[in-house]
């Protein structure tokens, strides 16, 4: 399990965009995703990709977000469309999920703070 860095964080208007990357410090086959956390809540699945490019997301960023990546930069990418102030919160990549998001592993990275303006 290698370390991670998010960046790309920041502040937009509801029905804007962001895009955040997250950097393994190896090669990494897992596969690779996001997490977010908003104040008073649970750590909640956002998307994933494997290796190959199999993408999955949680239920209620679908058809709103697209997960990509990079290996030959071991990086993966959040976009994030359509935001809504619901979508603030901080988001942490991690570098091995299982299961579909419900399993991932106890390395996070420092996490990167989205902020939604209605």
């Amino acid at each position: 399990q290698v370390p991670v860095v998010e960046s790309g964080g920041g502040l937009v208007q509801a029905g804007g965009s962001l895009r955040l990357s997250c950097a393994a410090s190896g090669a990494n086959r897992h596969d690779m995703g996001w997490y977010r956390q908003a104040p008073g809540k649970k750590r909640e699945f956002v998307a994933a990709i494997s290796w190959s490019g199999i993408t999955y997301f949680g239920n209620s960023v679908k058809g709103r977000f697209d997960i990509s990546r990079d290996n030959a930069k071991n990086t993966i990418y959040l976009q994030m469309n359509n935001l809504t102030p619901e979508d603030a919160a901080i988001y942490y990549c991690n570098p091995d999920i299982t299961e579909r998001g419900v399993y991932a592993s106890g390395v996070w990275g420092q996490g990167t703070q989205v902020t939604v303006t209605s």
